[in-house]
């Protein structure tokens, strides 16, 4: 059974940065494609960020220049780093590892944006 646990999130102001990362339970990235998520109430959960086991990136438009996925084998750890960050970045942001076989998610890191 994996387990993710999400980290780093809190309150910035706009324009401001955030560093998130996801700590895994193994060595998971070999066998996995890795995304970061967030979702707002009310709203359905969408794709911020992805980072597959080759390592391509693929990113939401609305984060394309400001956020940056990567992910460390040897700490097992999956980070995002978020830069400019505006309101509208404001949600609960999860990890996710993804592979044919299955799909397991963290619990979530909320992140607020406003002054």
């Amino acid at each position: 059974q994996v387990q993710l646990v999400e980290s780093g999130g809190g309150l910035v102001q706009p324009g401001g940065s955030l560093r998130l990362s996801c700590a895994a339970s193994g060595s998971i990235f070999y066998s996995n494609d890795m995304g970061w998520y967030r979702q707002t109430p009310g709203k359905e959960r969408e794709l911020v960020a992805r980072i597959t086991r080759l390592g391509i990136t693929n990113y939401a438009d609305s984060v394309k220049g400001r956020f940056t996925i990567s992910k460390d084998y040897a700490k097992n750890t999956l980070y995002l780093q978020m830069n400019s960050l505006k309101p509208e970045d404001t949600a609960v942001y999860y990890c996710n590892a993804h592979s044919i076989r299955s799909d397991y998610w963290g619990r979530g890191t909320q992140v607020t944006v406003s002054s």
